[in-house]
């Protein structure tokens, strides 16, 4: 004996199948994946019997011909306005109609322009903070991740990377608090806030703990002023040019 699909009330249901059932819009319905009620199946067919007969009352019409029609009428209504000296009237339709033609024209353009815009956009600023963290031993792995950063905080402006703050309207300023923040300066701030984006020093006995990371802001950087040794920056540019890069860059 099949189930029946929905009961009114749960007393309805035969003992052994009211676990089948869940209680749904004041009645008891067959609790199974992809089975409706037998009234919106009915539904659906009205629905498709009744845009069937609409369709049919387009078969035979070709649309270029009933475009054209509609041209010809136009232009037979704009030479009887001409003949009745309404002139302005007819040159106001013709404007208004290339207008609105024109508008559609000129919003599928700009879009598709913003979104060239927005593409170029991203591709310089993934460009310009991949080349400039590489320089401080940016990991491979780690693009993806200082690239989201980089469009979170950067946008194109005249060609060139600008910082800005969470608002996107507000410029963020670097160290001097007056100067904008440039690429340099928040790629340098990676490193220290975000070292796991960047090789560990590979050279440790060039660096030893005079040196140390450009993660390890607490130890001596000998590109510093105040800890300034040329013979230490040739030490380290022979043996470990990234990690030289990168505490020139902190310097």
């Amino acid at each position: 004996m099949p189930l029946k699909f929905k009961y009114a009330t749960k007393q309805e249901i035969p003992a052994e199948h009211q676990s089948f059932y869940v209680e749904r819009d004041g009645a008891f319905v067959l609790d199974a994946d992809g089975v409706v009620s037998q009234t919106k199946l009915d539904e659906f067919r009205q629905n498709n019997i009744t845009l069937t007969n609409q369709l049919k009352k387009f078969e035979g019409i070709d649309p270029d011909a009933v475009r054209q029609l509609a041209a010809d009428k136009q232009r037979l209504e704009d030479e009887q306005r001409l003949k009745d000296g309404k002139f302005q009237e007819v040159l106001d339709a013709r404007l208004k109609t290339a207008k609105t033609d024109w508008d559609k024209q000129f919003s599928a353009v700009t879009g598709e322009r913003d979104t060239l815009l927005g593409r170029l956009s991203a591709i310089q600023i993934d460009q310009a903070v991949v080349t400039e963290a590489t320089k401080r031993g940016l990991r491979p792995t780690a693009i993806p991740d200082i690239t989201s950063r980089a469009r979170q905080t950067f946008k194109l402006v005249n060609g060139v990377p600008q910082a800005f703050e969470a608002d996107g309207q507000t410029a963020r300023t670097g160290k001097d608090g007056a100067a904008a923040l440039t690429l340099a300066e928040w790629v340098d701030a990676l490193v220290s806030d975000a070292p796991h984006l960047f090789e560990a020093n590979a050279g440790s006995g060039a660096a030893g703990s005079g040196s140390g990371g450009a993660g390890n802001r607490s130890a001596k950087n000998p590109f510093r002023k105040e800890t300034w040794n040329l013979t230490e920056q040739m030490k380290l540019q022979k043996t470990d040019p990234a990690l030289a890069a990168r505490l020139k860059a902190a310097a």
